[in-house]
């Protein structure tokens, strides 16, 4: 089980945030990582401590769309909040320190277990490998090497124990295998997450929410569920697809090697303001250019992503913590800027 002195105590050297010469920050948040989405999800979630922390304490079905964005914002920031990104990160841990306990095989579990908090880092840092090879043109070997570097570097910035990650990219790989060939199961929640676009509702998004339902539900939901489950399926290693019950033909193989082709090609075209147009990632890079100040706060999840009232103060609704102080982000660049 966790210990507080894993957690936030630890005297090592301050690690250094990642920045713009990162590969991490080409890759992590772009618009092409979006499709690995549901392979996170469900990966991370096969792991049984994790799986049985989003299982008790979760509640995504309800709000599919607000959960995962709001979560996406101090996700993205501690690989792109410069100077705030430790403060990021320790905001992470805090939001898991309460989720615990007995799971339906009488196994305690703790998202601050160091395994299990690493867990979800790791399958974040294949993800981010996975979409630079399958879906950016891919990586060099060094390239490799160098994004295994950034994922070390990046999970120091928790302040979590660091005794659980491997030393080396080949010990990285091992661990990999191990984990998805003797740890990982078919959990609940992984389910959950794999079947949860065959539930969700249409997008509350200005483009999409005049959608007339009868479209969404007859049409465009199944066949965009298909893909979704294709691509998560092909995403996958062979033991975690034997874990799950999936099957994965050879033409399966062949029509999953040419949407990846096509995905590159469309990486390659792609206009930077396009491919990270997400709010916490253009602020980084308007920083990182000398254009957004280095001291403003980086933008939080807007309202319109909050949870119900009744939910704002429980952590592991991922609400911003300075929700409701009263400072918008405008107050708060004029206070800095004296604009």
């Amino acid at each position: 089980m966790v210990t507080h002195a894993e957690v936030g105590s630890d005297p090592r050297p301050e690690p250094e945030p990642l920045g713009p010469d990162s590969l991490t920050w080409r890759i992590f948040g772009s618009l092409y990582y979006a499709p690995t989405g549901f392979f996170m999800g469900m990966v991370q979630n096969m792991h049984p401590g994790l799986g049985a922390g989003v299982e008790f304490h979760s509640d995504i079905a309800s709000e599919p769309y607000q959960r995962v964005l709001r979560s996406a914002y101090p996700i993205l920031g501690v690989v792109f909040d410069g100077p705030h990104a430790r403060r990021t990160a320790r905001e992470i841990v805090g939001y898991h320190r309460e989720i615990k306990g007995v799971d339906a095989q009488g196994r305690r579990y703790h998202a601050l277990d160091p395994e299990t908090f690493y867990w979800a880092h790791a399958v974040f840092f294949v993800q981010t490998l996975r979409t630079a090879e399958l879906f950016m043109g891919g990586l060099s070997a060094p390239e490799r090497e160098q994004l295994w570097r950034e994922h070390y570097r990046w999970y120091e910035l928790y302040g979590m124990s660091m005794r659980v990650v491997p030393e080396s990219w080949p010990a990285f790989q091992r661990y990999w295998r191990d984990m998805c060939r003797d740890t990982l199961e078919p959990t609940r929640a992984a389910w959950d997450v794999f079947n949860l676009i065959d539930h969700a509702p249409v997008p509350p998004f200005p483009v999409l929410r005049r959608l007339p339902e009868p479209l969404w539900e007859k049409l465009i939901r199944p066949g965009g569920g298909r893909l979704v489950k294709f691509v998560t399926v092909g995403l996958c290693d062979p033991a975690i697809r034997r874990t799950m019950g999936f099957t994965w033909t050879a033409r399966d193989q062949w029509l999953f090697d040419r949407l990846c082709r096509a995905l590159s090609a469309a990486n390659r075209i792609t206009p930077a303001e396009v491919n990270y147009a997400f709010p916490r990632i253009r602020a980084a890079r308007r920083r990182a250019a000398g254009k957004r100040p280095g001291g403003l706060p980086p933008p939080e999840a807007p309202r319109a992503l909050w949870p119900a009232p009744e939910h704002r103060a429980d952590p592991k609704h991922y609400c911003p913590v300075h929700a409701d102080s009263g400072t918008d982000a405008v107050t708060t660049f004029r206070q800095l800027t004296g604009f």
